[in-house]
């Protein structure tokens, strides 16, 4: 098992301050091109994204890419070309799979700063019909599959001193929402993640203060070319 911890003030830095969006990019995304850092299993991007009351991304096109959003604080608005059109909230697991191709919107229509958490995901093969779901208020320790990735996201809300114990696989993904944990001896505070290679069954991650992750248990990784969009 190898444990590689990447820091939040490492992540690359993006979006558009002056539209009132900003973005720490955990891999390789766009103008910020680094050949060592494009995945990790099926993981391709895991964005936080600061948007502004009423900024956001105007229409743009996906395709290849299993999409989901994780809503940290405040409220997002989503519509897409397939027709659904929702607000996410915290609690929510909003999950895009792009297939062949789908174009949408999302954007702070509130009066307060919106945080989201956005993780892309490459299939185990290519096309397909897109497909939309949410979850609203996904309970703790239930886990969220992503089949066409080989992929299940865990929630994990942690009081102070809590344990949980990380999923035994090939690849395992743990980002730190809120709050500090330590994690094979590494303390992990918000932003920060850890990427596992085969997890083994004894692993945990030990809660310092109250603290929210989500972690990715995956399969392996898929010979899909890892897809880009806006």
């Amino acid at each position: 098992m190898t444990t590689d911890v990447r820091r939040a003030a490492e992540r690359y830095q993006g979006g558009d301050p002056a539209a009132g969006i900003t973005t720490r990019h955990a891999f390789s995304f766009g103008p910020h091109y680094d050949p060592d850092n494009l995945r990790f299993g099926a993981l391709i991007a895991c964005n936080e994204e600061h948007l502004a009351p009423g900024a956001g991304f105007d229409e743009h096109p996906h395709s290849h890419t299993e999409i989901v959003t994780w809503v940290v604080t405040g409220e997002l608005t989503h519509r897409d070309s397939t027709g659904h059109e929702t607000l996410i909230r915290p609690g929510d697991v909003q999950r895009l799979s792009a297939a062949a191709g789908v174009r949408h919107v999302e954007r702070n229509d509130a009066t307060v700063p919106l945080t989201f958490v956005q993780m892309w995901l490459a299939p185990l093969e290519p096309g397909g019909d897109p497909f939309y779901e949410i979850v609203h208020g996904i309970a703790d320790s239930t886990p969220y599959a992503v089949p066409e990735a080989g992929a299940m996201l865990h929630v994990r809300r942690l009081g102070a001193g809590e344990r949980t114990a990380v999923p035994e696989a090939p690849y395992v993904y743990v980002h730190v929402v809120r709050g500090e944990v330590v994690l094979d001896g590494d303390r992990l505070g918000p932003g920060d993640a850890a990427r596992i290679t085969e997890a083994g069954g004894d692993l945990e991650a030990v809660s310092v203060t109250r603290a929210e992750l989500l972690v990715w248990e995956m399969a392996g990784e898929s010979s899909t070319p890892s897809p880009r969009g806006v």
